[in-house]
């Protein structure tokens, strides 16, 4: 095999049209582009959304609502999520750092501890935000729900 020799498959390489290089190309004059009008002219550029002069669909469709700038996002955690990782790894005391060695979240992250599933250990739970069912839940078994 020699590297001289090597050649595209047949069919896979294509000349391109050269436009507007006069009458016996079959494709000079106007080159393809018509007459007169924005389109016809060089440097022509279309506008994102342009729909040819018709009313383009992000003004078409009104707005609605709004995003609230002071609104805090917590990643959420269940009770049950806390009862096998309190299992597992059998702690009593649980903080931002044990969920972030756990993969849970991330440091960024504020959290909400949510009252879905049930506790069956006597936990410290510290976190940014508890729900109601939650605290009732932790706080029945003896435990702690401390708001950072």
């Amino acid at each position: 095999m020699n590297l001289s020799s090597l050649k595209p498959a047949n069919g896979s390489v294509k000349k391109r049209k050269r436009i507007g290089r006069g009458q016996g190309s079959g494709r000079g004059g106007t080159s393809t582009k018509g007459h007169k009008g924005h389109q016809s002219r060089s440097g022509y550029k279309r506008k994102v959304g342009f729909e040819g002069g018709q009313m383009p669909l992000q003004r078409r469709v009104p707005k609605s609502g709004f995003n609230n700038l002071n609104r805090i996002e917590y990643k959420a955690i269940n009770l049950s999520t806390l009862q096998i990782l309190a299992e597992n790894k059998k702690l009593s005391n649980i903080d931002l750092n044990t969920l972030i060695d756990a993969g849970l979240i991330s440091k960024k992250d504020k959290i909400k501890i949510l009252g879905n599933g049930k506790l069956t250990h006597k936990l410290e739970v510290k976190a940014h935000a508890f729900s109601k069912s939650a605290i009732i839940a932790i706080e029945s078994l003896q435990g702690s729900a401390i708001k950072l």
